[in-house]
């Protein structure tokens, strides 16, 4: 099927894109819009803007017919100019974007005509104007609107370039009723044959123009224009799932993609680009490459497992794209099942895989990063380039017909499959969360080692051993977790000592390490995901002052630096977090217990989700509460009983109801 399709270009866009703007055949004089010095007559380009009578809006369609022969006019200028001629008169009007190199590496390409450098050079260079446009906005805006669309469309760049020059850019980029450049490229709707170069040629002439008039307005204005840092990527190690690439597996990879059912024939200059740009170790040029047609392939099986091939074209400007989100959606618009994750198979690896390096806040989100301009493209990190570009092949893999056997089955390829398919979501809430509860119960299981004042000093303190709120709460503590205790591993002891037999780190392992599915989780799943997750960094940020409290006061006790107070409060402490260990390790445990039943929620009733969601944020105040108490500020620890005393009761009425998530899983 994918050797039939020509164009991912529905029949308007198509003529918009690669007709329109070659109907008027006239020859356009370049010195109409450029002096000899290299400045741009502005006043000239904006009135090949044309405007519909009814309202002043821009009229798309006859502003592309007129601007067509300037950008061609355009084109040919530059190709007449030698590179060193090109830096002269046009690089010091490229360094408002911060990425002059760039400007110039896409003037190299549109030397060289190749088609595949030309749609890479269109996506950089759009991706970078958005970031410095950004920037550009921040001289009178606050919040940077996140859609180019917005961004061009805001007063505060009218205000700077004024709203005609504003419109100019519109007809180029950021409007869906414009050429679109950036869209249709970024989301794998144009073949390489598709983008005139001439195109690319005018958004380097207009960036060069836009810097002459901002120039002026910084001189008028004495402002400064500040750029936004770079984001980068933290955590690299959590984000590698594949094995490093070598070139054996590149070059199986090269002959499997001539004959994968996921690679669209007009496509493959793209793909063989990207993999020359991962040998090259250009790895944002590979990713920024490969990115596209990722989503043209699966929107290629999106397309016939749904069965509605005229999803596969590109939008018209009234429809919406069929763009990942779409994709990786339970339902489609008709809300039927979307029946593509089935065919990505279970365990859902490839949109799990896809979900983590694109849409979760708390992963890299690769592709908005990279087309917004937030990256800086020279440090682009190999390993996210070898993740991106070893999924890829997993798929051009999966998706393969029988008769290239010898390919799929290749040494080289066993790894890849294995371990793309036992991948499971990093980034997910969930899988955030279960990370969190790990980390706390190590920090808790730190406390027995931090260095004591001996045991016969916290029993001179009258009034603390034998009281009754600490063997109520001694029995409290047992009783629940004895009452927990069918809901966890059948391993977990029952001795005499349910505390310190069953709150081990093994069985925090344990729980966190069962499978949940994290595709789809419907709104009452995210919103107790937020309590247990603030929950549960609450314990964390209440293990962690009593470490660094501990620590401290036991170097001043040595030292005998603390008054009579203090000492007394000191032992205090020390009496405390004997009891807060275990409750701190019950509450983490009923978070784990609760997650592996979270889906579950959505089976309450409205008036019993309220009660639950009430008990959560009870215990979430708690644990506030507790930070409050335990800071070295406060130092409050017969507070801290206290309030320790009634949440049990709190969590002991509600496991006696049977509100627990856990409890409905029986």
């Amino acid at each position: 099927a994918s050797d039939l399709i020509t164009t991912c270009l529905s029949p308007p866009v198509h003529y918009v894109i690669c007709k329109l703007g070659f109907e008027k055949k006239d020859t356009y004089d370049i010195n109409n819009i450029l002096s000899e010095n290299g400045e741009i007559y502005w006043q000239t380009v904006t009135e090949h803007v044309c405007y519909l009578e009814s309202d002043q809006s821009v009229d798309y369609i006859k502003s592309i017919q007129s601007l067509g022969p300037v950008c061609e006019s355009v084109n040919l200028h530059f190709q007449s100019l030698t590179r060193e001629q090109f830096i002269i008169h046009y690089a010091v009007w490229f360094h408002w974007t911060n990425c002059t190199e760039l400007f110039l590496e896409v003037f190299d390409v549109l030397q060289s005509a190749q088609t595949t450098g030309v749609a890479l050079g269109l996506m950089k260079l759009t991706s970078c104007l958005e970031r410095a446009l950004g920037d550009v906005y921040l001289l009178i805006g606050k919040d940077c609107p996140f859609l180019l669309r917005d961004l061009l469309a805001s007063e505060q760049l009218a205000l700077v370039f004024g709203q005609a020059v504003m419109n100019v850019l519109r007809v180029f980029i950021g409007s869906p009723h414009g050429l679109n450049l950036r869209n249709v490229l970024w989301h794998g709707f144009a073949s390489p044959e598709e983008i005139p170069a001439k195109y690319c040629a005018m958004l380097l002439f207009l960036t060069a123009g836009l810097g002459q008039l901002l120039q002026t307005y910084l001189l008028q204005t004495k402002c400064t224009l500040v750029h936004r840092p770079y984001v980068s990527f933290i955590s690299l190690d959590e984000l590698d799932v594949f094995p490093d690439l070598n070139d054996e597996t590149l070059s199986v990879a090269e002959e499997l993609v001539k004959l994968s059912s996921f690679v669209l024939k007009t496509m493959l200059p793209f793909w063989m680009s990207a993999f020359t740009a991962f040998k090259q170790s250009r790895y944002a040029d590979c990713v920024i490459l490969l990115l596209p047609q990722l989503e043209v392939g699966l929107r290629l099986l999106f397309t016939t497992t749904n069965k509605c091939p005229n999803r596969l074209l590109t939008a018209e400007p009234s429809a919406l794209y069929t763009t990942f989100d779409e994709m990786l959606a339970k339902h489609l618009e008709n809300e039927e099942v979307n029946e593509l994750p089935a065919v990505l198979e279970e365990p859902a690896m490839a949109s799990e895989f896809l979900w983590d390096f694109l849409n979760h806040q708390e992963g890299p989100r690769v592709r908005d990063r990279l087309s917004h301009g937030e990256i800086n493209l020279e440090t682009f990190p190999r390993q996210v380039a070898n993740q991106i570009l070893a999924f890829a092949i997993s798929l051009l893999c999966r998706f393969s017909d029988e008769d290239v056997f010898a390919y799929k089955e290749h040494m080289v390829m066993q790894p890849l499959m294995n371990c793309a398919n036992c991948y499971r979501s990093r980034f997910h809430p969930i899988s955030r969360l279960k990370k969190q509860v790990l980390e706390c119960v190590k920090s808790i299981h730190l406390w027995p080692e931090l260095p004591t004042v001996p045991e016969e000093h916290v029993q001179m303190i009258k009034g603390l051993e034998g009281n009754v709120e600490a063997s109520t709460l001694i029995l409290m503590l047992s009783e629940i977790i004895s009452q927990l205790q069918q809901y966890m591993p059948q391993n977990c002891s029952s001795s005499d000592d349910p505390i310190n037999s069953v709150l081990t780190e093994r069985l925090f392992i344990e729980l966190c390490d069962k499978h949940i599915c994290t595709l789809y989780s419907p709104r009452p799943v995210l919103e107790i995901l937020v309590i247990l997750r603030k929950i549960s960094t609450q314990c964390h940020q209440v293990s962690q002052q009593v470490i660094a409290s501990t620590e401290l006061r036991y170097k001043q006790w040595m030292n005998k630096t603390l008054r009579s107070r203090q000492r007394h409060n000191y032992l205090r402490m020390l009496n405390s977090i004997k009891f807060l260990s275990p409750v701190l390790q019950l509450i983490l445990l009923l978070i784990a217990l609760e997650l592996i039943n979270v889906h579950l929620v959505c089976k309450k009733n409205p008036s019993d989700y309220q009660q639950y969601l009430k008990f959560l944020k009870s215990v979430l105040r708690y644990t506030e509460n507790l930070v409050t108490y335990t800071s070295s500020e406060k130092n409050k620890w017969d507070e801290t009983m206290e309030l320790t005393n009634k949440t049990l009761f709190k969590i002991r009425k509600i496991s006696d109801r049977k509100l627990m998530l856990m409890q409905l899983g029986t």
